[in-house]
């Protein structure tokens, strides 16, 4: 048995295996870049030890400095979770001439499918279904774009070498194609180290079904159960649940002999899933993934079983007891996961302090994986996922009550988050029927779930005019520590008598203007013809708000986009509108293109002295393992260029004019 495990990796899920190593008796090892040197997966490791500096290319990508952390602290195995080296064949091989156990499959069966076009030959052979598409090795663009035509559009473009949506794109129109196959090898290079790409017929309303396999070293494999991953934005996983909803018993059994079928195929071993596309009522092979996937945790919470568990079992050699015939699943689970990102804003990712991050956990039918808590950093280094929530039930419906209760106690302050659009999206009646489940549900309700309507519009711009009410009144004197901190400024309230404040809000981008005046303890508001008191009062990261009528508590977030609000799965994003402030945004109108958030240059897509049309892509910037696009606003002719491909570039930095 393992005595000793190095995890090579970060973050929640690097916690999360330390737990079941302990539980199991082991004693575990962290690595952990320089921007990593507090975080919670340090902090609970036996032993921790820097690898380098925060770009993963220097730290959790170097395979030769993780492998000679292994030997010198004399652990027996490393177990690579997913992402990073995880699905990395020249990994897993130099790991095993070391003499140390790889918590995973073999080299071998990495390699057959880590290349998407191999992978589908492969399942070809084994006569597992496929959708169309082109797996070949020519990668000229010329004959990328003459195969998506000869398949018809539209096709969805995907890095060969790929996984977790990076290097994915979709594309609709032919002119489109050029610049999508930039964009995705692109992406799959700076991910993957591998820019080839694969092209399959894009299903319309497919559902993103997969299925989790176990396999020993002795030929024994069983599968649990299957998994709806349909929830996407991006072509990354938001909502994932077991089992998935709808599916006949003899769907659900074909795909899990195919995918048992699809791991002998390949002598694999470990825990993997294969991940299939099911559209009228049959089913197309996807991918599989050669690793621990980040939804593990619903497959566990209705079976009983810890995946983590069996690999570390199954690494050491111990034979599979599990039966097909025995295997039941009980009940039903939901995961979402949790961003530090703004869905306001093309989920754009988050960059800052968590000045709070707490949750109830108190449910054996509830569970938190996180890598943070409250006074962490969140870097623009790695992915932004702060925690997977997930609830179980005996049926769906009582899974999602307990999902929403347990993201409903849940509290984060400092910087942008989606908690509240999950909440909005767990609570949406066409999630609830599950009929309505496919890879475009998100796309399609987008600017619904944005925009929900809420009998407390009124209550959430009263409690942020409030706020900068006080804001306005504080003494000069009193400097908060914290810019971005709400709770550092706020000191008693000025009484001025009779003298009204008249203040200019944008909420949701539509303005708003009222007077306020503060009487006593409460405020007295007039707006248009309407009028009233309240009372607002701070308390724990969270302004409450009382009338006569009711008493409510808004979730608050302060950074320098402003002040958002959240109560019941709705946000409300606010900000002050001051005339120095607007002539202020005019000025920085005419600045020129800014980057929306720290991040590295991977693409200067114009020159200096060209004409540009709206709608035209000028600078890629890659943040958070993802691409953003900084995109022309309108017709213009560029006059200066200031940033290069692979500059580190800050937010709000100008880029181009």
């Amino acid at each position: 048995m393992i005595k000793k495990l190095l995890i090579a990796n970060r973050g929640e899920i690097a916690c999360r295996i330390i737990k079941t190593a302990r539980r199991l008796g082991m004693r575990t090892v962290a690595v952990y870049s320089t921007a990593d040197a507090n975080a919670l997966h340090v902090q609970m490791a036996d032993e921790a030890f820097c690898i380098g500096n925060p770009p993963s290319r220097e730290s959790y990508l170097c395979a030769d400095k993780i492998i000679a952390t292994a030997l010198a602290c004399g652990a027996q195995a490393i177990h690579p979770a997913y992402g990073f080296l995880s699905e990395n064949a020249e990994f897993a091989a130099k790991v095993a001439e070391a003499g140390l156990l790889f918590v995973g499959p073999s080299a071998h069966a990495i390699l057959a499918m880590g290349g998407k076009s191999q992978a589908k030959a492969l399942m070809q052979k084994a006569g597992v279904p496929l959708i169309e598409g082109y797996h070949g090795e020519a990668q000229d663009q010329d004959t990328l774009i003459a195969q998506a035509l000869k398949i018809g559009l539209p096709v969805l473009l995907k890095a060969s070498a790929g996984g977790g949506g990076k290097g994915m794109r979709s594309v609709f129109v032919a002119e489109e194609l050029p610049e999508a196959i930039q964009a995705a090898q692109r992406e799959g290079k700076n991910s993957f180290g591998d820019g080839r790409l694969l092209i399959e017929k894009l299903l319309v309303k497919p559902r993103h079904v997969e299925v989790q396999i176990l396999a020993d070293k002795h030929g024994h494999c069983v599968y649990l159960f299957d998994r709806d991953c349909s929830l996407q934005r991006r072509h990354q996983k938001v909502v994932e649940e077991a089992p998935a909803p709808d599916l006949s018993p003899e769907l659900r059994a074909a795909m899990g002999q195919a995918a048992v079928k699809a791991a002998q195929a390949i002598g694999y071993s470990n825990a993997g899933t294969i991940e299939f596309l099911v559209a009228n009522n049959q089913f197309y092979f996807m991918e599989m993934n050669t690793r621990l996937q980040v939804e593990h945790p619903v497959t566990e919470m209705i079976s009983g079983l810890d995946l983590v568990e069996w690999q570390l079992r199954i690494a050491a050699g111990e034979h599979l007891t599990l039966q097909q015939e025995n295997l039941k699943a009980n009940g039903h689970a939901i995961e979402v996961r949790l961003y530090a990102e703004d869905p306001a804003h093309d989920f754009l990712p988050a960059i800052g302090k968590l000045n709070q991050f707490s949750y109830k956990q108190q449910h054996a039918w509830q569970r938190i994986d996180t890598g943070f808590q409250t006074g962490d950093e969140i870097s623009p280094f790695y992915d932004p996922m702060l925690a997977k929530v997930i609830a179980w039930g005996e049926n769906r419906q009582l899974a999602i009550a307990r999902l929403l209760q347990t993201l409903a106690d849940i509290r984060i302050s400092g910087l942008r988050h989606n908690l509240s659009y999950l909440q909005r999206v767990i609570a949406h009646p066409d999630f609830a029927d599950s009929q309505h489940l496919a890879t475009d549900f998100l796309v399609l309700r987008h600017q619904a779930l944005l925009n929900q309507d809420s009998p407390y519009q009124q209550a959430a711009l009263l409690v942020a005019a409030a706020y900068y009410w006080q804001q306005q009144q504080q003494s000069a004197s009193v400097v908060s520590n914290d810019l971005y901190s709400p709770w550092q400024n706020l000191v008693a309230w000025r009484t001025l008598g009779d003298n009204y404040s008249s203040l200019q809000l944008v909420v949701n981008e539509q303005n708003q203007q009222l007077q306020l005046q503060k009487q006593g303890e409460n405020f007295v508001w007039q707006q248009a013809e309407q009028q009233g008191q309240f009372s607002f009062k701070q308390d724990n990261h969270e302004f409450i708000y009382q009338d006569t009528q009711q008493r409510l508590r808004f979730q608050v977030t302060l950074d320098s986009h402003g002040l958002q609000l959240a109560h019941e799965g709705v946000i409300w994003q606010c900000r002050l509108l001051e005339p120095y402030k607007q002539s202020q945004q005019q000025q920085n109108q005419h600045k020129g293109y800014c980057a929306p958030m720290t991040g590295r240059i991977t693409a200067v897509l114009v020159n200096a002295e060209q004409a540009v049309t709206k709608g035209e892509t000028l600078v890629v910037l890659e943040a958070m393992k993802m691409e953003h696009r900084i995109v022309a606003q309108d017709d213009f002719t560029i006059e200066e260029i200031w940033v290069g491909v692979g500059d580190l570039v800050q937010d709000g930095q100008v880029l181009l004019k």
